[in-house]
């Protein structure tokens, strides 16, 4: 019997699987110590990298037509997002400059969320959780900034394509919003405690 996998290519699937292996490694080494500014700071900066990445999709819907009412208001938009496209599909319509252009983009994207958190911290274990961290809240803000402004997507299984290196990434809506949770979950309760939190950091070798 075949087994009816959640999301596209089959490997995709195993991401359900980092949250949890990156947390029970985490509290065995003892928790990740950093303090709550650097969670705040590196938190702050997804929200609002998140809201670019969702513009860039609105503008790039707009740009090859597949976004009904875009040229009123926002308000326009949302009455007619009954009109939307499936995401999964439209990749299709899309030129191949953009797609070329997307694909440098995405790349883009997680070279700004590594060096955040190469940035924020100097142990390896903590960069990993604050790249984890910042990756979950960029995802979580930027499905919040399509639906608040474009009413996309209608619906939590709506199809979606995640990522489209080194090919398309589909799966439905739902699924990276539950990798995301388990993700800022496992960051909260691995961390250290706040005495532990606060020892000055010395560069890992």
């Amino acid at each position: 019997m075949r087994v009816r996998l959640i999301a596209e290519p089959w490997w995709v699937n195993l991401l359900l699987l980092v949250p949890p292996a990156a947390y029970y490694l985490w509290k065995r080494a003892g928790g990740v110590a950093f303090a709550p500014r650097q969670l705040l700071s590196s938190g702050l900066f997804a929200a609002a990298f998140g809201f670019v990445e969702a513009t860039v999709v609105v503008y790039l819907r707009a740009a090859v037509g597949l976004l009904p009412g875009y040229e009123g208001t926002l308000s326009d938009v949302m009455r007619r997002s009954s009109e939307f496209y499936l995401q999964s599909q439209a990749m299709t319509q899309f030129p191949q400059s953009l797609l070329t252009l997307e694909v440098f983009r995405e790349a883009a994207t997680i070279v700004l969320l590594v060096s955040v958190a190469f940035l924020t911290t100097t142990k390896m274990s903590a960069r990993a959780a604050v790249f984890l961290w910042t990756f979950a809240i960029w995802d979580v803000t930027y499905y919040a900034a399509l639906w608040g402004t474009v009413r996309w997507p209608l619906s939590l299984r709506d199809p979606d394509v995640l990522f489209l290196i080194p090919r398309p990434w589909i799966s439905p809506v739902w699924f990276p919003l539950l990798v995301s949770v388990l993700a800022i979950l496992a960051v909260l309760f691995a961390r250290a405690t706040p005495s532990e939190a606060h020892k000055p950091e010395s560069p890992e070798v």
